[in-house]
């Protein structure tokens, strides 16, 4: 229990040691990575949402078929 407080500075240490290091986008690059982000989720929501409209279709095309299958025994 001791060693793990005795590790607690060094560790911050070396936190900050590892932020120093770090290369942060320019404003301009963010810009585009956050353009690129809301393009592709749009894109991605929009093909889950046809897909979601599809297959309920689908099933409900599935289940009046079999409804009206049954009818006729």
């Amino acid at each position: 229990m001791e060693d793990a407080k005795k590790n607690k500075p060094g560790f911050f240490k070396g936190v900050k040691a590892e932020f120093g290091k770090i290369t942060w986008p320019d404003r301009k690059a963010t810009l585009k990575q956050s353009v690129a982000v809301v393009i592709i989720s749009v894109i991605v929501g929009a093909l889950i949402a046809v897909l979601d409209y599809g297959v309920t279709h689908g099933v409900k095309a599935l289940v009046s078929i079999g409804v009206n299958t049954l009818t006729w025994l």
